[in-house]
């Protein structure tokens, strides 16, 4: 019996090894970004020094829209080549007073949100039975959105309102729902059948947020 059993963990084990030691043989691959990115991410840097590990983008407030009245600063992979393959990424996130960040997606990452200043209620929508979980986050207070769900942000205070993100992804990618439907070129007899909106409703959304058709 216990050869029965051990046989799978030695063939498992054997076949893991190889990749084991591939993935000893380099201790990291920073992006060329003269290259085209591709889904196992940019290819390595020849000249590397330690300025490709260290980002600066963040220390400041970043440009706010005056739209949404926030800013999201990445430090992706294009931005930060230091991450690349790394399985890690950042952002800093600034809402003014009446801020929001709208309901959005990361399809290739996990976001942990951890607020520094200020107050955010943010939350997020399960996939399959549409459950929401909201929190009203003050300074100190992390919250996680996991991969590929709805979530938002928003400014639930008086004053600025600031916040870190961390991705478990070099490259976690955005999608803005607002901007998905009505930022683009899509019909608007189409998007109200996808919608259920009306044509009034869709065409100002349309107008304000710079789609056509």
């Amino acid at each position: 019996m216990a050869r029965t059993v051990l046989l799978p963990v030695l063939l498992l084990s054997f076949f893991l090894l190889p990749l084991a030691s591939l993935a000893l043989t380099q201790d990291f691959c920073v992006a060329d970004l003269t290259c085209s990115d591709t889904p196992a991410g940019y290819p390595c840097k020849s000249s590397v020094t330690a300025n490709d590990f260290y980002y600066h983008g963040l220390a400041g407030q970043g440009k706010i829209n005056p739209l949404i009245k926030a800013a999201v600063t990445p430090a992706f992979v294009g931005q930060f080549p230091g991450v690349n393959g790394l399985g890690i990424s950042a952002a800093r996130l600034d809402i003014e007073v009446g801020g929001v960040v709208p309901l959005h997606t990361h399809p290739a990452g996990s976001e942990l949100l951890f607020v520094t200043q200020g107050t955010v209620a943010a939350g997020f929508i399960s996939s399959g039975s549409n459950t929401v979980y909201t929190k009203t986050l003050y300074a100190g207070d992390i919250m996680v959105f996991p991969q590929g769900l709805l979530h938002y942000q928003y400014n639930a205070g008086t004053g600025p309102a600031v916040g870190l993100v961390a991705f478990s992804s070099s490259n976690p990618g955005l999608q803005i729902t607002d901007f998905a439907l009505f930022a683009n070129n899509l019909p608007s007899a189409v998007v109200e059948k996808v919608t259920f909106l009306d044509d009034a409703q869709v065409k100002k959304l349309k107008s304000v947020l710079g789609g056509s058709g």
